[in-house]
Parts: C-alpha cells; sequence; structure tokens
C-alpha cells in the first residue's frame, strides 16, 4: 500500500510516500480501507515536534488523526463495526504510529464509528477532532446537558470565537441542531458569511465593532458557554459577556504561552474555565461524543462544503506535506487528503 511516514520531526519536508505492507488487525481492532484523510492542526503540531518530546515514540509514524473509508477485515473478537461498513475514524494516531495518510489504517474498533449512509466520506473525514472537540465544549457547562439532540440547549446562548474555523463551524452546527442561540466572532465579511451558513444567528466583527458591547445587546443577559479558541487574547471580552455560572471552553492557543484572569471579575461570576484537548477527555467522554455527532449527521445537521460554511480543500496522498502546510498557514476551510477513489 501507499503510505505517507516521517521518521524525524520537522518541517513538513520530513513527510515521504512510501510502499508498506498491508497492515493486520490485532485483537479488538478493525482495518480499514482508508479513502480520505482528514488534516487537523494536532497533526502538523505533533509532526513539527511543536506539542511534544522532539524524539518520536515509534521509529516511523504515519500522520493524521481523522479519516473515513470502508472496514475490509476485523480482528479477534470484533462483531461491530462489520466487514463492508462505511466508517468515519477518530484518534487513529494517537498512541500509535499509524494514522490515516495511508491507504489502510487498523484503529481499535470504537475508533471506528459507522457512518450514516447520506454522508459523503468528505464529511466523515471532517468530523473526528473538530466534531468531537465541538460537542465537548457545548457539555461542560455546570447547568447545561452532558448530551446533546434536539433541544437539549434549548434556552442558552453559545458564543463561538473565531466562528470560520473547522472547530467553530462543528460548534455552530452542534449548538444550532441542540436548539441554542448562536452568536460568533469574525473577522472579515467573508468569515461572516461563512459562520452565517453554518447556521450562526448572529456574527460580531471583532475588529471593527465593539464586540462586547454588540454581544450584550444581542444577548442582554449574557452568554452560558464561550467556544473559545484564543482564550489569552479573548480573556476580558468572555469576562464581559459571560452570565453568572457560564462556561468557557478553551480548546486552543492562537498564540502565547501565559494569560492573566481577571480574578475577582470571574470569581464574581462564578465562572467556569474548562480546558479541552481530546487525548485526555476519557473514553466516556469520547463515546459519548461519537454517539452524538454521529446523530447529528443522522439528521443532517452537520454539512461541510463552501455552502454550508466549510470550505473544502483537497490534495492528493502524494501531496501530503502541501496539506499539512495548508493547515499550518491557517488556510480557511477544511483540509482533506484523498487517499483513494470510493470503487
Amino acid at each position: 500500500m501507499k503510505s505517507i511516514v516521517y521518521t524525524g520531526t520537522g518541517s513538513a519536508d520530513v513527510l515521504e510516500l512510501v510502499e508498506r505492507n498491508i497492515p493486520e488487525p490485532g485483537p479488538g481492532e478493525v482495518r480499514v480501507r482508508v479513502l480520505v484523510s482528514g488534516v487537523n492542526p494536532t497533526d502538523w503540531k505533533s509532526r513539527a515536534g511543536s506539542t511534544g518530546p522532539k524524539e518520536l515514540p515509534f521509529p516511523e509514524v504515519t500522520p493524521n488523526q481523522d479519516g473515513a473509508g470502508v472496514v475490509d477485515a476485523v480482528g479477534e473478537g470484533v462483531t461491530e463495526p462489520r466487514v463492508g461498513d462505511r466508517v468515519w475514524l477518530y484518534l487513529s494516531q494517537h498512541q500509535r504510529p499509524t494514522g490515516t495518510a495511508q491507504e489502510y489504517t487498523v484503529v481499535p474498533a470504537a475508533r471506528a464509528v459507522p457512518l450514516p449512509d447520506a454522508a459523503d466520506f468528505a464529511l466523515g473525514a471532517s468530523l473526528g477532532v473538530p466534531a468531537m472537540t465541538a460537542h465537548r465544549a457545548l457539555t461542560v457547562h455546570e447547568d447545561g446537558p452532558r448530551r446533546l439532540s434536539p433541544g437539549a440547549l434549548h434556552g442558552l446562548v453559545v458564543l463561538v470565537t473565531g466562528g470560520a474555523g473547522a472547530v467553530g463551524h462543528a460548534a455552530i452546527q452542534l449548538a444550532r441542531w441542540a436548539g441554542a442561540t448562536v452568536i460568533t466572532t469574525i473577522s472579515s465579511d467573508d468569515k461572516a458569511a461563512l459562520a452565517t451558513a453554518a447556521g450562526a444567528h448572529h456574527t460580531v466583527n471583532y475588529r471593527e465593532d465593539d464586540a462586547a458591547a454588540r454581544i450584550r445587546e444581542l444577548a442582554p443577559d449574557g452568554v452560558d458557554i464561550v467556544v473559545d479558541v484564543a482564550f489569552i487574547q479573548n480573556v476580558e471580552l468572555v469576562a464581559s459577556v459571560l452570565k453568572p455560572r457560564g462556561t468557557i471552553s478553551i480548546y486552543a492557543n492562537t498564540g502565547g504561552s501565559e494569560v492573566t484572569v481577571p480574578f475577582r471579575l470571574y470569581m464574581g461570576l462564578n465562572a467556569r474555565l474548562q480546558f479541552i484537548l481530546l487525548y485526555t477527555v476519557g473514553e466516556e467522554a469520547l463515546a459519548a461524543a461519537a454517539e452524538d455527532v454521529t446523530a447529528a449527521v443522522r439528521d443532517g445537521a452537520l454539512p461541510v462544503g463552501e455552502e454550508h460554511g466549510l470550505p473544502l480543500v483537497r490534495f492528493p496522498l502524494e501531496r501530503t506535506a502541501d496539506a499539512h502546510r495548508a493547515v499550518e498557514q491557517d488556510t480557511v476551510g477544511k483540509v482533506l487528503v484523498e487517499v483513494a477513489s470510493e470503487g
């Protein structure tokens, strides 16, 4: 099979296309013929060695956590998903040497989630990290639900900062599906159009508007949940618009390593700061997210493509390095690697 590998951390230049033997699934595992691989910031950061040890834990690594394809073999003890099932994949390369940037990959059976028939493989490969992170962000509010479904967030106001990104896009869609009122901050008219297409009720340009005042106009009592991409930069803004007992779900760092929190203000709000990283949320939270995200897909609530607020940027397998560079350069939209054709 064709596989993308790297044997040392560094720039995207360390990625190379090689031929490898097709792997066999072990006990509790399934093998998936990968059709589309999704690229996320965590993939290039791991490859670059910027989020952990510079020395690789394996002699060779195939990148990319997310993907979609068809199960073609199962290991001992596996009954679901069965051979022939269409699936979407998450955390494929977590604590493992092989991700989805190859023609076949082996994953624990739980990480190959049945993909509803109406969803194509590009959508399946766009779920994983973004959708599951968004699910977690929307289910940690002290007074909110632990699971998402239609109506679960009814009556709540959700603020999504950076609504044109992949996680922001998924958060808007899931919050709308669950019945919340959604406000998002954006930096341009083009990104406002994307956030609106995703389903945001209101957009606020933080570069042109008095963002806090505008959000307060839209939500006089404050917002219940902030799904935040840049807490270091937004610490004052979110404190100004958060409702008492509100939650700030922090899932990314767009620059800097430390933040100063206005202590009295946050204490007076009884604010909850919830940091989110899928790798350590626990199996229960992952399983809940996988089930709820699949239900949202089945309901048609998580479409992708420019007309739905998330342009798709596609690369062939041999250009996986360019796909990584695109994500590293903050390309707007979801970057996908087309591994193989469906036929």
